[in-house]
């Protein structure tokens, strides 16, 4: 019989590192080097954003494993923070994941599918408009997002063993095919395709826009490149998904540092290498009017899609179906692993009287049901608004934010608590969570001050303080 009460410690190292790079891999890697080239305008800094997005990641995901050793509980960087600073921000926290963070991720990842489904069965396309209110257009593609995300989550709440199956197997192949991709297309590259002028010039940088191509050095170069890297940190980004179910890895001391580890530095890999690959094959500059996508180049690839214009150049026309059925698979997996772990984030939040009180209950198989059935029904409402994306930008800066206090309460956790018992210390402390802390600080008041991004940062500061007087209100109601 199953265990209603309380989270049972079933996923190992390799469940763990699944959700870690599952959850990761999204569909960002295929498209977001288009505007990363048009805002760098040089291979050399496109390859640098990629890079140092990864090693930020990776220093990221180190600082983390110690806090989840120490702190192995369902909730996870929720925690963390609560146990740094207090409820208040930890609220904050849940209160931004809940409201656009998670949630948004799941309705974007979800429409994306739809999108990329759409390339078989054009009938759910997001442009087949199924109802038009004037206010609120319902599509086909909303319509399909709406159901994946229905579906997934019903698979879910059949207990984690059903979950983190089909995380395996999901997050196996879309590895695989992006390895694939990644080796048949370096070998074509490197037997006629290579292109030679990517790596000639490769750090004269220049910024495309409407009004024209301009030079970049400087500090103008660094903002640039800062902003660029919006792009490659959130292709890279729910990595810490592993820690929201910290409570159902065995081993957690040890497991979770490590499925932190492998999980960045496997995708933090494939992300450089798949933009070598881009760049050996297909040009970086190109004309919007571009006939094909050698004319198009990386920067103009059609919709965006510099992987299916990189693949054409193996497969041809078959690429489209190629890259939408890779696209499906990732998509899917991606949006399982975030899922899976979101809902025992607001679990850990109503143990704490800090979400709906029905959230604290598990299901007959042992997971977060009602939890699930929350984050289900506001994610579909995500979908139906259309304003998901709009929400994913303002929270870009909320993240890096989030990331921040979260690494800083290693420093305060030392000192407050310097007898917990760390199966894990971060690796070269104060050294590397430092390092962390300046970098993500720096592209965050690159973001505040550069005027191409105010319009997203800023109501993403407000959402997340936002969460101040809602917290007051549900204090009180709990104290009533």
């Amino acid at each position: 019989m199953e265990d209603t009460t309380h989270l049972k410690q079933s996923l190992s190292l390799f469940d763990a590192t699944m959700i870690v790079a599952g959850s990761m891999i999204g569909s960002g890697i295929f498209i977001v080097s288009a505007d990363m080239s048009r805002q760098l305008g040089s291979p050399g800094y496109l390859l640098l954003a990629w890079v140092v997005s990864a090693v930020i990641t990776l220093m990221a995901a180190l600082s983390y494993g110690e806090l989840a050793g120490m702190m192995p509980k369902a909730g996870g960087q929720y925690v963390y923070l609560k146990e740094a600073y207090g409820p208040r921000l930890g609220f904050m926290y849940g209160w931004t994941v809940f409201a656009v963070i998670q949630t948004g991720t799941i309705a974007a990842v979800a429409v994306a599918f739809a999108k990329y489904t759409a390339v078989f069965i054009p009938a759910v396309s997001t442009t087949n408009i199924l109802l038009d209110l004037g206010f609120l257009k319902i599509s086909a593609g909303q319509v399909l997002a709406i159901a994946i995300i229905v579906i997934i989550t019903y698979i879910n709440s059949k207990g984690v063993q059903t979950g983190k199956m089909l995380q395996g197997i999901f997050t196996s192949t879309k590895i695989i095919a992006l390895l694939l991709l990644i080796i048949v297309g370096l070998l074509v590259a490197f037997n006629g395709h290579f292109i030679h002028e990517n790596f000639q010039n490769m750090w004269q940088a220049s910024a495309t826009t409407d009004k024209g191509t301009f030079p970049l050095s400087g500090f103008t170069l660094l903002g640039a490149l800062g902003v660029a890297m919006v792009g490659s940190l959130f292709s890279s980004d729910a990595w810490n998904n592993v820690t929201f179910i910290s409570a159902e890895i065995k081993k957690p001391g040890r497991n979770i540092p490590l499925s932190l580890l492998i999980g960045t530095l496997i995708v933090g890999v494939l992300y450089i290498l798949a933009n070598i690959t881009y760049l050996c094959i297909l040009p970086l500059h190109g004309t919007p009017g571009g006939t094909d996508v050698m004319h198009q180049g990386i920067q103009f690839a059609k919709d965006e899609r510099v992987a299916t214009a990189a693949v054409s150049i193996i497969l041809g026309n078959a690429a489209t179906y190629v890259m939408a059925a890779l696209i499906i698979i990732s998509t899917f997996g991606c949006n399982n692993g975030i899922i899976l772990s979101g809902a025992r984030l607001y679990y850990a939040m109503a143990q704490d009287g800090l979400f709906f009180k029905q959230a604290t209950q598990l299901n007959k198989k042992g997971v977060p049901g009602k939890s699930l059935i929350f984050q289900c029904i506001w994610a579909c409402a995500l979908c139906l608004s259309g304003k998901y994306n709009e929400l994913l930008n303002y929270v870009i800066i909320a993240s890096l934010l989030f990331y921040i206090f979260t690494i800083a309460g290693i420093f305060i956790l030392r000192k407050k608590q310097p007898d917990a018992e760390r199966p894990y210390k971060v690796f070269a402390y104060p050294i590397l969570p430092a390092l962390y802390i300046l970098t993500a600080s720096a592209i965050c008041i690159d973001l505040l001050i550069d005027k191409s991004t105010q319009n997203d940062t800023w109501p993403g500061i407000i959402i997340v303080l936002l969460g101040i007087p809602i917290y007051e209100i549900v204090k009180r109601k709990r104290q009533a």
